[in-house]
C-alpha cells in the first residue's frame, strides 16, 4: 500500500473529520491562511506601543503595592502585588511563544530568545516555573497535543483522582478551590520541571526520568530561588523602617502569591476543560484536523478591550491563541471578530461565553460531575 492510499484510508475514517465531514475545511484553512497574511503585514509599532502599555499597568500596579506593603496587612497591597506578578505571566506567555518576534524594530529583550533567559528571569518573569521548562511543558507539549493524552495540562484526566473520591460534591469543591491557591507549585512547577528533565534525559538514554529524579532540582531550581526572592528579600526591603513594616509586607506578599495563583487557576483551567469541550484519543493526521482540534478543544471568553482583556490574562482569546500561538496581544484582538465569522461561515462550532461560567463548568469536570466530549 503505498504512502497516499495509506493517508487516504486514515483520513476517510478518522472518527474527528468523519464527525464534520460536510465541513469545507480546504476552504477554511485556505482563508486562514490568507487572515494570517495580512497579520503579517500588519506587524508593527502599534504592537509594541501596545505591549509596552500593558507592560506598563504592571509596574504601576506593582509599585503600588511595594509602596503600600509595609503599611500593615491590606487588601490593597495585596491586590496590586498580585496583578503586578501576574502581568510577568501574562508577557511571558506571548512574548515566549515569539509573539514580538516578527514584529519590526522590537527590543531583543522583548524577543523569545531572551526575555526571562539566564539572569533575566528575575528581571523579566521571576515565577516558580523555571522559563525553560514553562517553554518545553506549555509551547511544545500543551499547544502540539491540546487535548490528547500526550497533554500534560489535561485537567480531567490530572483531576481523576478526585473525579473518583467518595466524598459529597461540596467537599471536592472545596478542594479544587483550595488547590487553586496554591496549583503554580504543587503541580505546576514540579510538572513544567519533570517533563523538561525528562526530555533532555532521553536524549542521553531512552528511559527517561522518574518523579523522584527531580525532587533536589526541583527545590534548587523552583522553590529556593522563588521562595527566597518574594518571601525573604522582599520583607527584608523594609527592616530599616521597623519590624511591623516587615511583618506587614510578609504578610501581604503570602496573601498576594494565593491571590495570584487563583487568579491564574480561575482564568487558566477553564480553557480547555468542560462537557462542551472535546478531547482525542489519537493524535491528528492531518493539519486539518490538527486546526479543527485547536477549535473544538478551546473555548474563549468575553472579548474586546484591553482592561477586560488584561483582567483575563488575554486567555479569552484561546481559540485564536491555539490557531497562532505566536501573535502579540493587539493582534488577537484585532482578529478575533474575523476569526469567529470564519467559523460560522464555516459551520464550524466556536465556544465562547463569560468566564465565571466556564469555570463553573471546568470544576464539574474535575469533581466528576460531568464529562468531556471524546473523540
Amino acid at each position: 500500500m503505498s504512502i497516499k492510499e495509506k493517508e487516504y484510508i486514515e483520513q476517510k475514517y478518522s472518527p474527528l473529520l468523519e464527525k464534520f465531514k460536510n465541513i469545507d475545511l480546504e476552504g477554511f484553512l485556505k482563508e486562514l491562511e490568507d487572515l494570517r497574511k495580512e497579520i503579517n503585514s500588519k506587524l508593527g509599532e502599534e504592537d509594541l506601543k501596545h505591549l509596552f502599555k500593558i507592560e506598563r499597568w504592571g509596574h504601576i500596579l506593582n509599585t503600588l503595592g511595594v509602596l503600600t506593603a509595609g503599611i500593615a496587612p491590606n487588601l490593597f497591597s495585596i491586590l496590586t502585588l498580585s496583578m503586578g506578578r501576574s502581568t510577568r505571566w501574562l508577557l511571558m506567555h506571548h512574548i515566549g511563544h515569539g509573539g514580538y518576534d516578527r514584529v519590526p524594530n522590537v527590543p531583543k529583550r522583548y524577543t523569545s530568545r531572551h526575555f526571562a533567559m539566564r539572569w533575566r528571569r528575575f528581571i523579566d518573569w521571576p515565577d516558580w516555573m523555571t522559563p525553560e521548562s514553562w517553554n518545553y511543558e506549555h509551547n511544545i507539549l500543551h499547544h502540539s497535543h491540546t487535548g490528547e493524552r500526550a497533554d500534560p495540562d489535561l485537567l480531567e484526566r490530572n483531576s481523576e483522582i478526585i473525579r473518583k473520591m467518595k466524598l459529597p460534591i461540596a467537599i471536592k469543591y472545596l478542594i479544587m478551590l483550595f488547590l487553586g491557591t496554591n496549583w503554580k507549585y504543587t503541580y505546576y512547577a514540579p510538572s513544567n520541571l519533570y517533563f523538561y528533565k525528562n526530555r533532555l534525559e532521553k536524549n542521553k538514554r531512552e528511559e527517561g526520568i522518574e518523579w523522584k529524579d527531580i525532587i533536589i532540582d526541583v527545590f534548587m531550581e523552583s522553590y529556593i530561588p522563588y521562595i527566597i526572592y518574594q518571601f525573604v528579600i522582599f520583607p527584608a526591603l523594609y527592616l530599616p523602617v521597623g519590624p511591623w513594616a516587615v511583618f506587614s509586607a510578609f504578610c501581604n506578599t503570602i496573601v498576594a502569591e494565593a491571590l495570584a495563583n487563583f487568579h491564574g487557576f480561575f482564568v487558566i483551567a477553564p480553557n480547555h476543560t468542560a462537557e462542551d469541550i472535546y478531547r482525542f484519543d489519537s493524535k491528528p493526521i492531518n493539519k486539518a484536523e490538527r486546526i479543527l482540534r485547536q477549535i473544538i478543544g478551546s473555548v474563549n471568553y468575553k472579548t474586546g478591550n484591553d482592561l477586560l482583556d488584561y483582567i483575563q490574562f488575554w486567555l479569552n482569546y484561546q481559540i485564536e491563541h491555539h490557531i497562532w500561538p505566536d501573535l502579540p496581544m493587539l493582534k488577537y484582538q484585532q482578529y478575533q471578530p474575523k476569526v469567529k465569522a470564519l467559523c460560522q461561515k464555516y459551520n464550524i462550532p466556536y465556544l465562547e461565553e463569560d468566564v465565571f461560567t466556564r469555570f463553573k463548568k471546568m470544576l464539574d469536570i474535575t469533581v466528576g460531575k460531568t464529562s468531556m466530549k471524546r473523540i
